[in-house]
């Protein structure tokens, strides 16, 4: 009987123990960028192959998903669908509608500075990937992707500004911002303009504030800090010193301040009465259309030696909280953004992809504006995407327009601006 009872002991103890070896599923592990060792396959082991999964995409960029969609549809067995909804505002609105009502897609596509936006909303969902999809990507390019130090997409393409000149008029780009200023006292006259720049737009101005020292949000823990802004500090100041010194002294004409600036300064440009301007990939085709030779760069070195920090837009790929196949539309997002349709993708839109393998490969190489969006993204700042950020554009635009202006000075045009920044950001956001 003693015998019976110690063996029947013996055998529930191994199955106590074996039970505690194994798989704990009600606990998900919290994503950190590391490898899942293991999670994934325990979450394909639960989540079955679903019929179909849906895709929201841009307007006219289908053409780069059709091939994608096919071969992970012969990869894996599971049908794609996709929807062309418009830009990236109408799939943010249309998400907020579709996903309580039951109608949202498993994946959509969005700029990275909506993320924050959206993931406080309860619209996408964190996902888990190992290294070796992340090292895929330029390193700048995942961090967009992130919010709260959690990773929710992977990217997609990227757009940042860089230097664009007329061929006809200069015969190469300088290598500093020196260099250029004194190109552009030379050029300037007759109503011709050596170098235009819309430094009293915050996206733009951004290159030389941060790119002198100046931050928006300073990122503590893999995560910006709201409380710490540094659009007021030396760096920027000397930034916004730069920028105040192509209006005082006539560089840029007055007409390209405010809203209609981007207008006036593309109008010079195509009528070949501007020499070059500091731009985006998104102006190429029409400077192209009346017929300039263009020539593109990086941006020039700034007087400290440091590289212009332009602002980075980052698109990315995103699962939606709403899915019931979060396994499977992870997994379209890997295959979708992967090297061989990444490359795909530019070819037939002319998207960039921040994948650091395809830099090298000359498809890219051997664009010339391809290459500098690039190397340029490499120096670049993603655009903050907490939706604290939407407090900083106004006052910002505020304060350059009066540095550009003359109306006040760069010190206490960026205290004020970074007073009410703070202000809006305590009032709007209250700290939970």
């Amino acid at each position: 009987m003693k015998k019976s009872l110690s063996f029947f002991m013996m055998l529930v103890l191994i199955i106590g123990m074996l039970a505690a070896c194994g798989p704990q599923r009600e606990a998900q592990p919290e994503n950190t960028g590391e490898k899942d060792n293991g999670n994934t396959s325990e979450n394909q082991a639960e989540e079955p192959k679903p019929e179909k999964l849906v895709v929201w995409e841009d307007t006219d960029k289908g053409v780069a998903l059709k091939p994608a969609i096919e071969s992970f549809e012969k990869e894996y067995g599971i049908k794609v669908e996709f929807k062309e909804l418009g830009m990236a505002d109408k799939i943010r609105d249309q998400l907020r509608l579709d996903g309580p009502a039951g109608n949202a897609p498993d994946v959509v596509t969005l700029p990275h500075d909506q993320i924050g936006q959206v993931v406080t909303e309860g619209l996408l969902q964190e996902i888990n990937v190992e290294d070796s999809v992340l090292d895929t990507f330029t390193e700048s390019s995942i961090t967009a992707q992130m919010f709260d130090g959690k990773l929710y997409g992977l990217p997609k393409a990227t757009e940042t500004p860089v230097f664009i000149y007329n061929k006809a008029l200069m015969n190469k780009a300088p290598e500093t911002m020196d260099e250029l200023y004194t190109q552009a006292k030379e050029l300037t006259a007759g109503g011709q303009y050596g170098f235009l720049a819309l430094f009293d737009n915050f996206y733009f101005a951004h290159g030389p504030i941060a790119g002198m020292g100046g931050y928006v949000f300073k990122e503590k823990d893999g995560a910006l800090n709201r409380d710490d802004v540094g659009l007021n500090n030396e760096g920027a100041v000397e930034g916004a010193e730069f920028i105040q010194k192509w209006y005082s002294e006539g560089l840029f004409p007055k007409g390209i301040i405010g809203e209609s600036g981007g207008a006036a300064m593309d109008g010079l440009f195509n009528e070949g009465k501007a020499v070059s301007v500091m731009n985006g990939p998104w102006a190429l085709q029409g400077m192209k259309d009346a017929g300039i030779d263009v020539g593109v760069a990086v941006m020039p070195k700034l007087p400290n030696g440091e590289p212009v920090k332009t602002f980075m837009g980052v698109k990315g790929w995103h699962v939606t909280a709403f899915t019931k196949n979060p396994y499977w539309a992870t997994k379209l997002v890997e295959h979708i953004t992967n090297e061989e349709n990444a490359k795909i993708r530019f070819e037939t839109t002319q998207e960039i992809p921040p994948v650091k393998a395809l830099i090298e490969d000359p498809v890219i190489a051997d664009n010339e504006a391809a290459k500098a969006v690039a190397e340029q993204s490499q120096y670049a700042v993603p655009m903050p995407n907490i939706p604290e950020m939407a407090e900083v554009w106004g006052p910002m635009a505020s304060a350059l327009q009066t540095i550009a202006t003359g109306k006040a000075e760069p010190k206490a045009a960026l205290e004020d601006a970074v007073k009410t920044i703070k202000t809006n950001i305590e009032t709007n956001h209250p700290a939970k």
